[in-house]
């Protein structure tokens, strides 16, 4: 499983090296060179909102061409945005119809940090199980 991510300011690149998960999972930072490249595994995306709920048009092209590996969407935001706080995530869940797991202020709290690692690990296991019992 992967973890894709896309950080416009800094505070989601921050959040994902906190959650030490490189050391379990592979992890892809979505850049303008790379957001139109496929992925060819499961992955969880987290990503940062900007201005009014919106989804950053990296994240926007990055999912035209792999959204189906898609399998849950965590999201970053600013509190002061009121009820559009990390709302790209919100987006992403309902056009996607993935699992919003997580929102999240700026970098996160330990406490996120901990929720994040917690649901990424329930999420491999259960695709870990699935591959195993296709056997």
């Amino acid at each position: 499983m992967l973890i894709a991510f896309y950080s416009m300011t800094g505070n989601v690149r921050r959040f994902i090296k906190n959650t030490h998960l490189a050391e379990q999972f592979d992890v892809h930072e979505i850049r303008a060179n790379n957001k139109e490249e496929p992925v060819d595994e499961p992955f969880i995306l987290v990503t940062s909102t900007y201005g009014n709920g919106g989804i950053p048009g990296e994240v926007q092209s990055f999912l035209r061409v792999n959204h189906r590996s898609m399998i849950a969407v965590a999201s970053s935001g600013n509190r002061n945005w009121g009820r559009d706080f990390a709302r790209a995530g919100e987006h992403i869940s309902d056009e996607y119809s993935v699992p919003l797991i997580l929102k999240f202020e700026l970098h996160g709290t330990p406490q996120d940090r901990e929720d994040f690692i917690e649901k990424a690990g329930a999420i491999h296991e259960s695709i870990r199980r699935e591959k195993i019992q296709s056997y």
